[in-house]
């Protein structure tokens, strides 16, 4: 019997609304890797200012926004996005991320700064699965590709603004960092009014409607009326999460060092100015845009995904060992950016948001991106609080780990990927079934 309800069909006409509520859902992104973006450039600055051991910046690093805070914070909202709503989640933990941001533009001591990346970071991994999901579940036939890819231009987009008005106000100092970090805070702000008027996702609307049918058609084991947790963690969801976990997991350590600390390591190891290292930073993140559009938005709806993402995976592997042999100057670093920007477009970030969206049935979707990206960023918080010590004994042997940790991912994202280009969530979902029958 094909158990596969009317919540997995999603939607089938490209709407003016459905790009509305896909960007209200992506700016999400925006804030998230602007958190992270912000944080590292200000991160030379505090280090100055407040005379930071090492290890308090490796605290830093894994408790921000960019970690452990965030996959908390995801875990936790993406449980919740499924038993009460995608709404209920997008529209109210903004307010608690503005909150969050203040204790960085008023912070006068390194425990507030470590205090706001902790509040921030659970914000926005709560916001995560329930934006993830709800563009996944509006976006029409054969354009899931093309909708993910404008919340991926967002994440992007988010460094370029943070990092170009880092460059403006370089001469203020610590001032310029609070300002930005107050530009966050407002954005959140306006972002839940906004959001205030979007309506709740039809798909997991009709999948609620659908459990509370008589027993013979349901697809899921109920516990109060809700999907428990041992769907989610049956062996066909629980090999999912693995294939995702790895794949981007160990991407994400690269990406995580790099996004974080690139700017401290060009300023610390590279000898550039901190003017210097945040311009290359955007030219980085405004590179990655253009990929996204030119090439993710374009062709992952068309063409085989497995060797889209193998052909990111290689260069990216190429331009990590670049790092690794070379010595860091300023033109290899913008080499360096290049290629690793070029690739990242439609690369394992793009990939890993529009395969969490589309591996799992609409009543588990936001938990399963939940516990999957907490794993990650839960991951990459233990590893970051390594970071700076390791970049003390030599920058070199840190980039021949991140290029080991690149091929790990391209390797398992070649081989494990799935192939649903131009599919419905309906077909996937009826064709997975098949398969585990």
């Amino acid at each position: 019997m094909n158990t596969v309800s009317v919540a997995d069909r999603g939607i089938e006409t490209e709407t003016e609304g459905g790009w509305k509520a896909t960007v209200l859902a992506g700016l999400a992104n925006y804030i998230d890797a602007g958190s992270i973006v912000a944080g590292s450039a200000a991160l030379a600055l505090w280090v100055e200012i407040y005379k930071l051991t090492p290890t308090f910046v490796g605290l830093i690093g894994a408790f921000s926004a960019n970690a452990i805070s965030a996959g908390i914070g995801a875990l936790i909202g993406g449980r919740l996005c499924d038993l009460y709503g995608r709404k209920k989640i997008y529209q109210y933990d903004m307010l608690f991320y503005a909150f969050g941001m203040l204790w960085l533009v008023f912070a006068v001591q390194p425990w507030m700064i470590v205090v706001g990346f902790v509040l921030v970071g659970l914000a926005v991994g709560a916001d995560i699965p329930a934006s993830w999901s709800l563009i996944a579940e509006l976006a029409p036939k054969g354009a899931r590709g093309k909708h993910s890819g404008v919340a991926q231009v967002l994440w992007y987009l988010g460094p370029v603004v943070v990092l170009l008005m880092f460059l403006a106000l370089a001469p203020l100092g610590v001032l310029g960092a609070r300002i930005v970090f107050a530009h966050l805070a407002i954005l959140a702000l306006v972002l839940t009014l906004f959001r205030a008027r979007m309506k709740e996702s039809q798909a997991w609307v009709d999948a609620q409607t659908a459990q509370s049918e008589p027993e013979a058609g349901r697809s899921f084991a109920i516990v109060n009326g809700c999907t428990s947790w041992r769907e989610l963690l049956k062996p066909k969801h629980l090999k999912s999460m693995a294939f995702l976990v790895v794949m981007y997991g160990m991407w994400n350590l690269y990406a995580g060092t790099s996004g974080f600390y690139f700017p401290y390591i060009l300023r610390t190891v590279g000898d550039q100015s901190q003017t210097v290292s945040v311009a290359v930073q955007a030219y980085n993140f405004a590179l990655s845009m253009l990929s996204i559009l030119l090439v993710f938005m374009p062709l992952s709806d068309k063409v085989n995904q497995r060797m889209l993402f193998a052909v990111s995976a290689a260069m990216q592997v190429a331009g990590m060992i670049l790092l690794a042999v070379f010595p860091l100057t300023l033109l290899l670093a913008l080499l360096y950016v290049s290629i690793m920007a070029l690739a990242g477009g439609f690369g394992a970030q793009s990939f890993f948001q529009l395969w969490s969206s589309e591996l799992f049935p609409t009543l588990i979707r936001s938990s399963a991106q939940g516990l999957t990206f907490a794993v990650v960023r839960i991951g990459l918080g233990f590893w970051s609080f390594f970071v700076p010590a390791l970049t003390t004994t030599g920058f070199h042997t840190l980039a021949w780990i991140l290029a080991g940790f690149l091929a790990v991912s391209g390797i398992v994202g070649t081989i494990w990927a799935p192939r649903n280009e131009g599919k419905s969530l309906a077909e996937i979902q009826m064709q997975r079934e098949e398969n585990a029958a």
